[in-house]
């Protein structure tokens, strides 16, 4: 586990650290090249290692956030590296803007998807004793997943929920059982927040009790999830 905690923890830092240490260079030798007042290009890359730097001690451990740091870093890259050649005058690269955009977040979609399988991939029991947040989706809910913290265990209707009714969270300690049912694909199911675009689907799932409430889950990792929750509550 340690191993491999390593290696996910240098693939986080290259995301957040390496793709702002490589765009600095390439501006720095854009720069170069122009007038003195390019060097202000320098600026962006220098003001994303300073924010990646920031966030990878905030974000180390909750994977749902690789991408999007990822994605609008390379991003932003690939938009640095086609248009700041205006600044010593080359204009041709400026036509490959947008190509620039998609290649660079789809490059760093791929950098926090590797993040992710080093840790997951084959999936270690070991991960519940590590400070890493989980996350496990849920069937029939393209956007729906269950968080699994270090303390709290989170279920929401969307990546990053914009209102209060998307989410809803529980500490461990108020989660008083959880039991594996399998579903028919034909049962009315009651979660605990607004969820469009459900689908029924028969399968494993997980009925979550707390604070009073029942709530089942669906999910293909049921055993899994109830594992993860069992070594953390305890």
């Amino acid at each position: 586990m340690e191993s491999r905690h390593r290696r996910v923890q240098r693939i986080v830092a290259a995301t957040y650290l390496g793709i702002p240490v490589l765009l600095l260079i390439v501006v720095a030798v854009i720069a170069s090249r122009g007038t003195a007042a390019a060097w202000i290009g320098c600026v962006v890359p220098l003001a994303m290692l300073a924010l990646g730097f920031v966030l990878r001690r905030r974000h180390r451990y909750q994977p749902r956030w690789w991408a999007v740091v990822a994605g609008s870093f390379g991003g932003l890259t690939g938009l640095m590296v086609t248009l700041f050649p205006l600044a010593a005058g080359v204009w041709w690269p400026a036509v490959l803007a947008l190509p620039g955009l998609i290649v660079g977040v789809a490059a760093g979609l791929v950098l926090a998807r590797t993040a992710n399988r080093a840790l997951l991939v084959p999936f270690d029991p070991e991960l519940a004793g590590t400070p890493y947040e989980l996350v496990f989706r849920l069937r029939g809910m393209p956007l729906a997943a269950v968080l699994v913290g270090a303390d709290r265990v989170t279920v929401q209707a969307h990546p990053f929920p914009r209102a209060e009714h998307q989410s809803r969270g529980y500490p461990l300690t108020a989660i008083t059982g959880t039991h594996a049912f399998d579903l028919s694909g034909a049962e009315r199911l009651k979660f605990p927040i607004a969820v469009t675009h459900a689908v029924a689907t028969p399968g494993p799932a997980v009925i979550l009790q707390a604070n009073g409430e029942d709530w089942v889950l669906p999910s293909n990792q049921a055993t899994t999830l109830i594992d993860i929750l069992a070594v953390r509550r305890g």
